[in-house]
């Protein structure tokens, strides 16, 4: 434990060492290949050329291999240490330009530039950006743990639920069956003793419309025997022009003969045969005698007020009863309309008014329609909306447990949940596995950005990326969707939003689930840092 200490005490306050001596700009990674009194072969094996044209400001190789600490070669790289820091590359071009490039200065050696080595000061806070994030995974970490414990946890409970749920569901389906049974057989005699009601009021009115309708015949022979011989002939059928079958205005002894059944006279018992070819155009005589309503016309209900009448008011002192005389207008329109009603209309309501209204219920079947058996149609409905709520429960818990919440449900805490972010314009709201929305900040609807898709990320991280599409549609443009980045954190926030390309957005969102569990000590005892 104590070398352990001992070296993140020589880490933190930095590490003098011996530096391997090699060409300027050389990485230790190659160093093997720059042996000093030997000949050069350039890297991409080129050719080989004397080991003091190395670095002489001349490039040899087609590589640029052979120049790494000058900028002879236009595709060379230079290698900075950068000790206390991290090592870097930078092109062979930046080597002398007068602008610091490498934190060590290495890269200004011969230009005159003034240059600070900031190396360790990077590195101190390089470290200590590492070190905070090592804490938020430490604890980001130690939070997802509980979240996978809860959400174990929950993601059994909604199982068990699912089950009673769907236990619960076939019993109340079975129940509900076994009401509707009984409540059909409740309504049964309810509805037969209201069929039967209602067929004995229509054979009722058959019998009364059968009754006038022998009444008008017998009328109406008697009208046509006009010698009174107890006889209906052609000649008299004649006389009546509305019977013509075709209304051609020309009513033949032929066609007279052919409504009388081909013969040239019947008595009552044949005229019953021919009645329905009849009664439908036949006008009686003593109506056609009596000479229609005249109808008042309008100039005459609205009379003209005389010329003294009018001189009563002057023109500009009218009385303030003018607006009851337009009421009274209106009133004797409303007269006028109902004065010119057709005769059908109330030719059909008397045959209302005749054949009267249907009974009430007899006794018996007013008894069935008040009877105790409607409370259990209602007791069947309660049933039923009963059922159909478990019927949502169990959908509800169906869609939930069918989500993919990680390889451990640590993401399940997320499910109907939602996380907002206000920018200067806009409102964004994400609710995982569900959908993202925009909304002004100044009022109007929200706007849909994606519904839950997927996951989207790589395949050794595919976690990392929520993808919501088939948003709303862009004017002219694709549909929205929204690409969601999760990064360890402490909190479950939105931290920010954009939109790299027109109608798709990005989100990013940080979150514990995404925590992995930190390196521990021994592993981060290995790095080195190179001298």
């Amino acid at each position: 434990m104590s070398c352990q200490f001992l070296l993140l005490l020589l880490l933190s306050v930095g590490v003098s060492a011996v530096e391997v001596q090699r060409p300027r700009g050389v990485p230790l990674s190659k160093r093997q290949f720059y042996e000093e009194g030997k000949p050069f072969t350039c890297l991409d094996g080129s050719r080989t050329i004397p080991f003091d044209r190395v670095n002489d400001d001349y490039c040899d190789c087609q590589d640029g291999s052979d120049e790494p600490g000058t900028a002879a070669c236009p595709n060379g790289s230079f290698h900075c240490t950068n000790a206390g820091f991290r090592p870097t590359f930078i092109p062979s071009s930046r080597i002398n330009d007068g602008i610091c490039d490498c934190c060590d200065t290495t890269d200004e050696y011969n230009s005159g530039a003034t240059c600070q080595n900031t190396c360790r000061e990077l590195g101190r806070k390089e470290r200590e950006s590492l070190q905070k994030m090592a804490e938020i995974t430490k604890e980001g970490f130690l939070l997802k743990q509980q979240l996978i414990h809860e959400g174990k946890r929950g993601l059994e409970d909604k199982k068990a639920k699912l089950g009673d749920v769907q236990g619960g569901k076939k019993d109340m389906e079975a129940k509900v069956e076994a009401l509707r049974t009984v409540k059909e057989s409740a309504e049964q005699p309810e509805r037969e003793a209201k069929e039967r009601h209602l067929k004995a009021w229509e054979d009722q009115k058959a019998l009364i419309q059968k009754e006038k309708d022998s009444a008008r015949m017998a009328e109406v022979f008697l009208e046509l025997d006009d010698d009174a011989d107890g006889f209906v002939s052609v000649p008299e059928l004649l006389s009546h022009s509305e019977l013509d079958p075709d209304a051609d205005g020309s009513f033949t002894e032929a066609e007279a003969q052919g409504l009388l059944g081909g013969v040239d006279k019947v008595d009552a018992v044949a005229f019953e045969s021919m009645w329905s070819n009849v009664k439908e155009k036949y006008m009686s005589e003593s109506n056609a005698d009596t000479p229609a309503p005249e109808e008042t016309s309008r100039e005459e209900i609205n009379e003209p007020v005389s010329d003294n009448e009018s001189d009563q008011y002057p023109d500009d002192d009218i009385p303030e009863d003018e607006d009851d005389d337009d009421e009274e207008d209106e009133d004797d329109d409303r007269d006028e309309h109902d004065y010119k009603t057709p005769p059908t209309a109330r030719t059909e309501e008397k045959k209302d008014d005749d054949e009267g209204a249907m009974p009430p219920y007899d006794q018996e079947t007013q008894n069935l329609i008040d009877g105790k058996n409607r409370v259990i149609v209602i007791e069947t409905c309660k049933q039923i909306l009963f059922n159909f709520g478990l019927g949502i429960c169990f959908r509800n818990l169906e869609k939930e447990i069918s989500f993919d919440f990680g390889p451990s449900s640590e993401f399940a805490y997320l499910y109907s949940q939602c996380y907002e972010l206000t920018t200067s314009e806009y409102i964004y709201r994400l609710c995982p596995f569900n959908r993202v929305t925009q909304k002004s900040k100044f009022g109007g609807s929200e706007t849909n950005l994606g519904s839950w898709g997927k996951w989207a990320g790589p395949e050794d991280s595919i976690y990392s990326v929520m993808k919501y599409e088939h948003g709303t549609g862009c004017w002219q443009g694709p549909s929205r969707s929204t690409t969601v980045k999760l990064t360890c954190g402490k909190e479950t926030v939105v931290t920010s939003t954009s939109e790299p390309s027109r109608c798709e957005y990005l989100m990013e969102f940080t979150s514990p689930a995404v925590c992995q569990e930190p390196p521990s000590l021994e592993i981060s005892s290995h790095e080195h840092q190179e001298l």
